[in-house]
């Protein structure tokens, strides 16, 4: 039998925690790994890495509501590892920011597990801007 792709196997229950680490700074952990950013702006969110799966994403998403009702307008995928960008498309944000060496991975490999959004739209597919590695 094949090994599970990262965000199809890990599908156990971490201990989540979430704290300030600076004004309008957050850190979402999940025993470790993966690991979120969180930075509210003056008008919307921002997050770092996007967590392994939709579900996982949807864990970032309760925390941010439990602190502002801002949108979460960006998303930044700062590398590819599936366990860090697979999630993305939880997040219906209208831009996603990552290299273009990442960006190169997701048709192949985000199909194997992305989610389409609310927009019926596979978003971690959908890069506005994508940064030269």
């Amino acid at each position: 039998m094949a090994k599970a792709f990262a965000s199809q196997g890990d599908l156990t229950e971490k201990k989540i925690t979430f704290d300030e680490v600076g004004e309008g700074l957050w850190a979402f952990t999940a025993e470790g790994d993966p690991n979120s950013g969180v930075i509210i702006g003056d008008d919307s969110a921002m997050i770092i890495e996007a967590q392994a799966t939709p579900r996982l994403a949807g864990k970032v998403i309760e925390k941010v509501r439990s602190i502002t009702d801002k949108p979460i307008s960006h998303v930044v995928l700062t590398h590819y590892h599936a366990v860090r960008v697979l999630g993305a498309s939880a997040f219906d944000a209208n831009q996603i920011i990552m290299s273009d060496a990442a960006r190169a991975w997701l048709p192949s490999e985000g199909r194997k597990i992305g989610t389409p959004n609310s927009k019926g739209s596979h978003a971690c597919l959908k890069v506005i801007k994508a940064f030269p590695d």
